[in-house]
């Protein structure tokens, strides 16, 4: 049997809002978020939580960052969103307290079953704890868990979790040691 993508449909995927509210969030994105060169992280933030994203204190969203449906998206206090960073939340994306996903940072909740003759679509949330980070150009893929302080370096791929206070890299991405978070000198 071969692959037969005219025989793909997206049945039973959730979009978790109605077409109008969906083409009012494509409107707002392209206007704030895409082509307006400002960081305007206060305005982002407000337009977000107007389309039922939960956002929490001192989120920072820099220009040209993608999110394909606030109403599943959750991020903690004092967020940094870097330049095109893209959230592919076609499922929900977590992303909990002083994590910075830099600049296009891709983290994505689908892919296709590889094994179906229809390309079957495939959605898994993504998790990303306190205090990690996401490198420049990294990609998280769906279902993966990144625990607390864990760091993603730039260019990498993390398709399975990644463990609290690794620093991982490569693709696919290998724990290369662990992270040490030098004391706050006052």
């Amino acid at each position: 049997m071969n692959v037969d993508l005219s025989k793909y449909t997206a049945k039973g995927f959730d979009r978790g809002a109605g077409a109008m509210r969906e083409s009012l969030w494509l409107v707002a994105n392209l206007l704030l978020f895409q082509l307006c060169p400002f960081k305007l992280s206060g305005l982002k933030c407000f337009v977000l939580r107007s389309f039922g994203a939960k956002i929490g204190r001192g989120v920072v969203i820099k220009p040209q960052a993608r999110i394909t449906f606030p109403w599943k998206l959750t991020l903690g206090n004092h967020v940094w969103l870097g330049e095109e960073s893209w959230l592919l939340n076609l499922e929900h994306i977590v992303i909990g307290d002083h994590v910075c996903v830099s600049q296009r940072a891709f983290l994505c909740t689908g892919n296709h079953n590889y094994k179906s003759a229809a390309f079957d679509l495939i959605v898994k949330p993504i998790q990303i704890d306190e205090g990690a980070w996401i490198g420049a150009n990294a990609f998280v893929g769906p279902g993966v868990g990144v625990g607390t302080h864990a760091v993603l370096t730039a260019g990498s791929v993390a398709t399975d979790d990644l463990q609290p206070f690794g620093i991982y890299r490569g693709n696919p991405a290998e724990l290369a040691r662990k992270r040490v978070i030098a004391a706050q000198v006052e």
